[in-house]
């Protein structure tokens, strides 16, 4: 078995598709790295992979929105096409098991939840408690933390 795992921003919203009445998410996420040239200039190089996210969980699908940082693993496939005027080309695509959301380019607290999502069970119901900091006025008031106050 070959696994993929890919770390990205997505190139636009995803699209919540059926065929033969099971659910098809698709997306695209792009990959871009520094790399220099034989001359030593500094560029930026882009990998595209196209995403099929066969699932009927598709809660999902309204996060996954342009420029959305997500993680998704599966295994990969080349495609072979023709483009229109006759070339023949490849595309690198994932079958994805399991995606993760990362967060977004711009956080505006409208934004994807942090937590992940994936088809496991463990992940349909998870709730990120909210966080809560009391300042600490002096030494005197500190007292060894109770085994339910633990974070983990």
């Amino acid at each position: 078995m070959i696994k993929l795992q890919v770390i990205g921003n997505l190139g636009k919203d995803c699209v919540v598709n059926t065929v033969n009445g099971k659910s098809v998410i698709n997306f695209s996420v792009a990959h871009t790295e520094k790399i220099r040239d034989a001359q030593g200039n500094q560029k930026d190089k882009t990998i595209w992979v196209e995403c099929a996210y066969w699932t009927d969980k598709t809660g999902i699908a309204p996060y996954l929105k342009k420029g959305t940082q997500v993680y998704a693993d599966g295994t990969p496939d080349i495609r072979s096409y023709t483009t229109q005027d006759g070339r023949q080309g490849t595309s690198l695509t994932l079958r994805v098991l399991s995606v993760q959301l990362l967060g977004s380019r711009a956080n505006d607290g409208e934004g994807a939840p942090q937590q992940g999502y994936n088809s496991a069970p463990a992940y349909n119901n998870y709730q990120q408690a909210p966080q809560q900091s009391a300042p600490v006025s002096s030494p005197a008031a500190y007292s060894e933390p109770v085994e339910d106050d633990l974070p983990f």
